[in-house]
């Protein structure tokens, strides 16, 4: 049975480069952000329904790949993020997102700390609450009694140090 490793965090602190480089490390796939690609199709700015279609894309696009994954899957974000995210943005979170997070558990989360620099992009929105945010995260995490570490360091620090944490879990 492969072990599923979720990439989560705060907005720009590596965690697609992560993901991507994790998944090459162990020779197996990775599963990318469905709400990049969701959004970069919008023609209007997205709205509180598109998240629970991202949030459900993000599962079925895992499900999809996990099925040619060698002993490990990397998950770039969870919907830990889509429920931190729709909380912040609408004050609430649908049902199908929380019951979701309870039954679809990894093995292994992986929280990026905020120490990268910020990079713009037009998708991120909160350049200023990324410590906020890796609070939540963290917060969210320990309160559920889930396996996470926490990965510090600029880029191929990060990397060692994502790879020396798998090593410890698995």
């Amino acid at each position: 049975m492969i072990k599923r490793i979720a990439i989560t965090g705060p907005e720009s602190t590596g965690k697609s480069w992560l993901t991507k480089r994790l998944a090459e490390y162990y020779q197996t796939v990775w599963v990318p952000e469905y709400a990049r690609d969701y959004i970069n199709r919008l023609d209007r700015e997205y709205v509180a329904e598109d998240i629970l279609k991202i949030a459900k894309g993000q599962l079925e696009l895992e499900e999809q790949i996990a099925q040619k994954a060698r002993k490990f899957l990397f998950c770039d974000t969870e919907l830990i993020v889509t429920k931190v995210w729709y909380e912040h943005k609408y004050n609430s979170c649908p049902p199908w997102i929380l019951d979701r997070i309870e039954d679809h558990r990894y093995d292994l989360y992986l929280l990026c700390n905020v120490d990268l620099p910020w990079q713009d992009d037009p998708q991120r929105e909160h350049p200023h609450l990324r410590e906020y945010f890796f609070d939540v995260y963290y917060h969210e995490l320990q309160s559920r009694n889930l396996p996470f570490e926490v990965v510090s360091g600029q880029w191929e620090q990060r990397f060692k140090n994502a790879v020396e944490l798998v090593g410890k879990h698995f």
